[in-house]
């Protein structure tokens, strides 16, 4: 049990510290994208939220808290999908068996 738990926090420690002789490996500077605050904007819904992202815009907008950050507009969120709102698109087009069915009373 011992031999298993120590095995574990050191692969911990290997993926947090990286180590070579001794000494700490940090990341390569410059080749990261920059990770910030983004605000995302359901052009459908107008649904807005907060989030974490390397994506920027100049566009702006004011969030909740009283700051402004960079906004992303998306077409769909959980706010406006279908099977996060559970409403589905009414389509006038009708499926397979409904086209069929018309085509055969045409025929008629």
């Amino acid at each position: 049990m011992t031999l298993i738990m120590i095995f574990i926090y050191v692969k911990i420690e290997l993926f947090v510290n990286i180590t070579h002789k001794g000494q700490v490996i940090s990341m390569r500077e410059g080749i990261h994208p920059v990770y910030h605050q983004v605000l995302f904007f359901d052009v459908t819904s107008g649904y807005k939220f907060l989030s974490g992202s390397t994506k920027s815009s100049n566009e702006k907008m004011e969030w909740e808290d009283g700051n402004s950050y960079p906004v992303i507009r998306v077409d769909t969120s959980s706010a406006s999908h279908p099977f996060y709102t559970g409403k589905q698109r009414i389509s006038e087009r009708g499926g397979r068996v409904d086209r069929f069915n018309q085509r055969v009373q045409q025929k008629k």
